[in-house]
C-alpha cells in the first residue's frame, strides 16, 4: 500500500499517472474499485445443509484465508465502507448463513460485526507476523527468545507481580511443533487462537439459539 501511487499504476500499465484520472478521479477512488473487485474471490454459494455452524465455519475459514491472499485489505478503513456490491455480496452470504440459526434479527445484526471483526482480527496478526519478520529481520521465536532470557532480569519479582498471568503460562504450556514445522511461532499461535476462539464463538450462538427456543 505504501508503495502504491497513481504514478506507479501508470508506469505498470505503459501510460502516465495523468492518463489515469480520465478513468478515476484520485487514488482513493482506485482503491475503492480495488477493494471491491478483489472481494469478487469470496465464495457465496454455501450449500443449504441445515447445519449453520459448518456453514459458518467454513465462511470463517474462507473470509480469513482471503484477508491472508490480500493483507492490503486490512489496511482500508471500516468506518467509511465502499460499499461496493461485490462487498454487499459478501455481507449478503453471511447474512443468509446468520438467519440459518433462527435468531432474531437484531440479534443477528451483532453476530454479523462480531464474527467480521473476529476474522479480520485473526487475519491482522498473521499478516503484521509477516511483515515484523521482514522488517526486523528476525523470526518470532529469536524476537521471543531475547526478550525472554532478559525478562528475569530486569523483572525478578515478575510472577508477584503478575501471579494469574504466570499461573496461565505454567499451566498452557504449548505443544512444541514438528521440527520440520515451516510456520512461525506468532502466525502458528495465531491460528490456533482463531481455531479456539471461533469454536466458542459458535457455541454461545448455539446456546442463544436454545435459550431462544425454550417455552
Amino acid at each position: 500500500m505504501a508503495a502504491l501511487s497513481m504514478r506507479a499504476v501508470g508506469e505498470r500499465l505503459g501510460r502516465t499517472a495523468m492518463a489515469l484520472y480520465t478513468y478515476v478521479p484520485g487514488k482513493s477512488e482506485l482503491l475503492d474499485l480495488m477493494y471491491d473487485a478483489v472481494h469478487a474471490e469470496l465464495p457465496t454459494d454455501y450449500p443449504d445443509t441445515g447445519d449453520w455452524r459448518a456453514s459458518l465455519t467454513s465462511w470463517a475459514d474462507d473470509t480469513l484465508a482471503f484477508h491472508l491472499r490480500h493483507p492490503w485489505v486490512l489496511q482500508i478503513s471500516q468506518a467509511r465502507p465502499v460499499l461496493g456490491p461485490h462487498e454487499y455480496a459478501g455481507l449478503n452470504t453471511l447474512v443468509r448463513l446468520l438467519y440459518g440459526t433462527g435468531l432474531d434479527a437484531h440479534v443477528l445484526r451483532r453476530l454479523i460485526g462480531t464474527l467480521f471483526h473476529f476474522v479480520r482480527g485473526s487475519a491482522q496478526t498473521v499478516a503484521e507476523s509477516r511483515q515484523a519478520a521482514a522488517v526486523t529481520g528476525q523470526s518470532d521465536e529469536e524476537w521471543w527468545f531475547a526478550r525472554s532470557a532478559l525478562l528475569g532480569e530486569v523483572a525478578p519479582d515478575f510472577a508477584d507481580r503478575f501471579p494469574d498471568v504466570g499461573r496461565l503460562e505454567s499451566e498452557s504450556t504449548p505443544e512444541p511443533p514438528p521440527a520440520d514445522d515451516p510456520v512461525p511461532y506468532l502466525e502458528r499461535q495465531a491460528r490456533e487462537t482463531f481455531t479456539v476462539g471461533l469454536g466458542v464463538l459458535l457455541d454461545g450462538i448455539e446456546a442463544a439459539v436454545r435459550r431462544a427456543a425454550a417455552p
